[in-house]
């Protein structure tokens, strides 16, 4: 079956697919920053927050869409000086990440904006091979928010 992955703003999403996808408890799993209850009002903090970066950077975090169907969101947000990439997916579309990840450091390849891009991942995440199938170099350990995190780093400027 044909996967169309597209990307669109997270305005475009009704809110109650939002609070759905993040209260779910799997995907708080891998979400050390996540340490509130989902709400309305915290949707809506979310969404308006994601559209600041669009305003501020010309460009953020979209949500995604398979065949239509709203599966999680994601992108490139600007971290200090880096471009860093989130995908967040519902439980039951885990298995579009790769694809979609694909298709966005596609996306990156092609926007002379992004000459490299980050990847911050909780030390709670295990697999780490497709990142290094991608291309993406380990850096090293960070803390973010009082998190610990592993910073990988994936040139797409073609140097």
């Amino acid at each position: 079956m044909k996967h169309e992955i597209k990307f669109t703003r997270l305005t475009q999403i009704d809110p109650a697919e939002i609070l759905s996808h993040m209260s779910d408890p799997r995907v708080a799993e891998h979400m050390p920053l996540l340490t509130f209850d989902w709400d309305a009002d915290a949707v809506a903090k979310f969404v308006e927050t994601k559209e600041q970066h669009w305003r501020r950077d010309g460009l953020g975090h979209w949500a995604i869409l398979v065949n239509g169907i709203y599966v999680g969101w994601g992108g490139f947000q600007k971290e200090g000086g880096d471009w860093d990439y989130g995908l967040v997916l519902r439980p039951d579309s885990f298995g579009h990440g790769i694809r979609i990840t694909k298709q966005a450091i596609e996306f990156a390849c092609a926007d002379e904006r992004l000459p490299y891009v980050t990847f911050l991942l909780p030390p709670s995440r295990q697999n780490l091979g497709a990142l290094k199938r991608f291309g993406a170099n380990f850096v090293g350990e960070i803390d973010y928010d009082g998190a610990k995190f592993l910073k990988f780093m994936l040139k797409t400027d073609g140097s």
